[in-house]
């Protein structure tokens, strides 16, 4: 048996903050299993938010500094976890903060320095895990699905609520998965909105009324007929599906009745056509009780809420994961998810 202790980092679509996992990972003749010991969120300060909220108005060169100074602040938050906390983590594995997403012109950017990090915390970082991909041919995205394989093995399908959904399944051998439609990053926007950072277990989509006009608009968005691997990004939302919902004159609690019936219904749709029965649902979005109330009524699914941690963290840790995978010089990106013409085992890493 072979045995890690990581740190995960991931900082997600919808700018809720920086997660931090400490996980143990063990790899026996049974296969992997794994701990998640310790875990937190630390919310952006309004100065990273804006900065993060605006990336793609930057010049490359602005986003060079900004790469080296979220690497700063990452060491900083990890080194007052591992702090916090008494860790001895064998190394960090970091998703970083994405810049620019656009695999068909070949272009992927993750922020936040491995190099500087691993200065500052004298621990290996690994990170950068999407560049190879888009290399290879493929998407760059999503990444967690071989996650899903070796760690959730239980499950017909993962399905995660973030910034946006995305679900990952076998079929005849082999993991597929895809993004599905935002979740977090639209709804949350419209809370604020309110004045509310987010809306609270969907208490106010609840009482809002659906614009069948503005469903029926998100529906027709192109991404949703694209068959195979394909994958979402802040710049497509801002280009794509924030102009469809900004300026409406559709009260705030009207607006997250139909975001969240758009989302349901995008989600079941997936699902219903695929076979399988079991789905773990992770993110943000499973502690959206009218959420998940409306996914409950429209697919054909067992609906599996697993505890706080797993929900908020799931992410990190198989991040933490991809990078045990990549200190074992294993693949750990899938070309049946991401349609790279191979597997293969992707991250940069960075020693102090």
């Amino acid at each position: 048996m072979s045995t890690y202790h990581v740190i995960g980092l991931m900082s997600g679509t919808s700018l809720d903050g920086v997660d931090l996992a400490f996980c143990n990972f063990s790899k026996s003749k049974d296969g992997w299993s794994y701990e998640l010991l310790n875990a937190k969120t630390y919310p952006y300060p309004q100065k990273w938010f804006d900065i993060l909220d605006n990336l793609s108005d930057l010049s490359e060169s602005v986003l060079k500094d900004v790469h080296k100074e979220l690497g700063v602040y990452f060491a900083q938050l990890i080194e007052n976890f591992i702090n916090d906390h008494h860790l001895d983590p064998d190394f960090v594995s970091s998703h970083g903060h994405t810049a620019r997403h656009r695999p068909e012109e070949g272009i992927t950017l993750q922020l936040g320095s491995g190099e500087i990090m691993s200065s500052r915390l004298r621990l290996p970082v690994i990170n950068d895990f999407r560049k190879k991909d888009i290399q290879l041919g493929g998407q760059g995205a999503p990444l967690v699905p071989i996650g899903d394989r070796l760690l959730f093995p239980e499950y017909d399908f993962c399905l995660n609520l973030g910034g946006f959904s995305n679900v990952s399944y076998e079929k005849d051998g082999e993991r597929l998965a895809f993004d599905i439609c935002p979740v977090n990053m639209a709804l949350n926007e419209v809370a604020q909105i309110t004045g509310a950072p987010y809306d609270n277990e969907g208490k106010m989509a609840r009482v809002g009324d659906v614009h069948e006009r503005l469903l029926q608009e998100l529906e027709e968005l192109e991404y949703y007929t694209v068959i195979g691997p394909k994958s979402l990004g802040r710049e497509w939302y801002k280009k794509q599906f924030q102009p469809k919902i900004k300026n409406r004159k559709i009260p705030p609690v009207d607006l997250l009745a139909t975001l969240t019936e758009h989302i349901a219904c995008r989600i079941s749709e997936t699902l219903n056509q695929l076979e399988g029965r079991t789905v773990l649902i992770t993110g943000g979005g499973a502690f959206n009780k009218f959420l998940i109330e409306r996914l409950n009524a429209r697919t054909n699914k067992d609906l599996h809420i697993p505890d706080d941690k797993l929900i908020g963290f799931k992410e990190a840790l198989i991040f933490a994961f991809l990078g045990v995978l990549r200190m074992r010089h294993e693949f750990n990106v899938l070309a049946s998810v991401t349609g790279a013409t191979q597997d293969h085992c992707s991250g940069v890493i960075h020693k102090p």
